[in-house]
């Protein structure tokens, strides 16, 4: 079977940064590594709360899962609400998913040229996932949560109508020129080689700062090894399609338990991904390339399931973090090192709230969102 060849990933626009990688030392009260969505917030509210701030990239902003992904804003964690509320309690887990709302509303607020309030769907593909469907709803409503029941061309299931969609790669890049305004010093094309508190080396300099925050999710094992028995990096492969003759999908899909996933784009385009739980070991892994089998997977489903005969003109990979229990790690690894990331292929909305969680944790503030996902929140009253 022979391997597809890789290209940028659908939202690609040309509109990259063109920033310079990091050279000689340079020193700043805060240092963040990764410069995705949770990388970016993190830097603009050190930036609001009138601290010096660089940012440094391996790549180019929003070159990892950030600007590579679904394009889905969705409400909540990785995993479903009623599991959440299983296995984090009621309390708790209602907290973050209101929280998440508000984010959607953010980022919306922040970056309308790029969202589409749309809403989203989980599509149940056989009998089992539909009674799931059934209790998530059932706890959803319970808690005064927006969902309700789908039967419609695409299946039946579940809607979620504050969920949206969103063009990734343009609201990174937004941010990163909206930090560069606020006076951040950003770099791209500079792989942090060591990091330690107060210090980030890279291959032509290093940064001397205060806090350093890593907020990198795939890969955060191999830049942080202290975290290697947390989060686990897996690849998340997909493919989009040539404008197809007429809109088939207003709103996002999820299917099969969230494996698949696709949206229609607003030129017609299809951006289709999944089946990584069917890629075997090979799957688990930070190479940022698409596979045959996936690939080959993907065109199955493309081409039988959603009957779409349109060319496919895209395809691409990238690397997202998981952790054990559906909880995104937002921590203080040692007293002035702090690591963002494991947000388990849902990280839009979520990866913001928690780079803005601990910027403002790094300067002593107590966060109420960072309680939540810790476990460290008084829930009482």
């Amino acid at each position: 079977m022979t391997t597809p060849a890789a290209t940028p990933p659908v939202w690609e626009d040309g509109k990259g940064l063109g920033l310079a990688p990091l050279e000689g030392t340079l020193e700043a009260d805060a240092c963040v590594v990764g410069l995705g969505g949770s990388g970016l917030s993190a830097v603009l509210e050190l930036c609001a709360r009138g601290r010096r701030v660089i940012g440094l990239d391996a790549g180019e902003v929003a070159a990892g899962a950030a600007g590579r992904n679904g394009g889905f804003l969705l409400a909540g964690l990785a995993r479903f609400y009623h599991e959440t509320v299983a296995s984090l309690g009621r309390e708790r887990a209602l907290a973050l998913y209101r929280a998440t709302l508000e984010g959607i509303d953010r980022i919306a607020a922040e970056s309308p040229a790029a969202v589409r309030r749309t809403g989203s769907l989980r599509i149940a593909s056989d009998a089992e996932e539909l009674a799931d469907c059934e209790a998530q709803l059932a706890a959803m409503q319970a808690d005064g949560l927006p969902a309700e029941p789908w039967d419609g061309a695409e299946g039946h299931g579940l809607h979620f109508p504050a969920d949206a969609a969103f063009q990734p790669l343009a609201r990174c890049r937004g941010l990163a020129r909206t930090a560069l305004a606020a006076g951040a010093r950003l770099f791209e094309r500079t792989p942090a080689t060591s990091v330690e508190p107060n210090r980030v080396i890279t291959p032509n300099g290093e940064v001397r700062a205060g806090t350093v925050i890593v907020a990198v999710d795939g890969g955060l094992e191999r830049v942080l090894p202290v975290l290697a028995g947390r989060v686990r990096t897996a690849r998340l492969q997909m493919l989009a399609t040539a404008p197809l003759p007429a809109p088939v999908f207003p709103r996002p899909v999820y299917y099969r338990w969230g494996f698949e996933y696709w949206q229609q784009l607003p030129d017609g385009r299809l951006a289709l991904g999944g089946f990584r739980d069917l890629g075997g070991g090979e799957e688990w892994t930070a190479v940022a390339e698409p596979s045959a089998g996936v690939q080959a997977l993907l065109d199955r489903f493309l081409r039988g399931h959603l009957r779409i005969t349109a060319p496919v003109t895209h395809r691409w990979a990238a690397p997202v973090g998981f952790t054990s229990d559906g909880v995104p790690i937002a921590t203080e690894v040692r007293p002035g090192l702090w690591a963002i990331g494991g947000y388990g292929g849902t990280g839009n909305v979520v990866g913001a709230l928690a780079g803005r969680a601990v910027a403002a944790a790094s300067l002593g503030d107590r966060v109420p969102f960072l309680e939540l996902l810790t476990g460290t929140a008084s829930l009482a009253g």
